[in-house]
């Protein structure tokens, strides 16, 4: 008899708890978030005006840019290179007013480019840009 007290004394509760976190409506806890309300309520609510949307910012990378972006970057020396962003491609304007297209390779990125001709390349890293010109050491440029 005392046996049969202390497993049901200790197995009771245990069955006790697993039914309680098993959810009546067959969903699962976690994702069951929202609290049961009545029916009535839920036909109110449709008929209310939806909530505003919070404002959120979406960012389209494969979008065609609105505007060049150009941006001073300063090489040492007192030089500093002009570099505008066409989208696909670099505008690279020199202290002495050269320019230079530079083409991304691979064309499916934003970071780094070549110019065809002379395979001159810049890859640009947050505010930083590596120019490498042939013929020269490569040259770190800071925004």
């Amino acid at each position: 008899m005392a046996l049969r007290r202390t497993a049901f004394v200790s197995v009771f509760p245990l069955l006790v708890t697993v039914v309680a976190c098993v959810p009546q409506d067959g969903t699962p806890k976690v994702a069951n978030t929202a609290p049961s309300a009545p029916a009535q309520q839920s036909i109110a609510a449709a008929a209310a005006p939806p909530a505003p949307a919070t404002n959120k910012i979406i960012t389209d990378l494969t979008a065609p840019r609105s505007a060049v972006g150009t941006a001073t970057y300063g090489c040492g020396n007192g030089r500093a290179i002009t570099i505008q962003n066409l989208g696909s491609s670099l505008r690279v304007i020199e202290p002495d007013g050269a320019t230079e297209e530079f083409v991304a390779s691979p064309a499916n990125q934003s970071s780094r480019y070549q110019e065809a001709a002379t395979h001159n390349a810049i890859v640009i890293d947050g505010r930083e840009a590596l120019v490498m010109k042939r013929g020269s050491t490569p040259r770190t440029c800071k925004r």
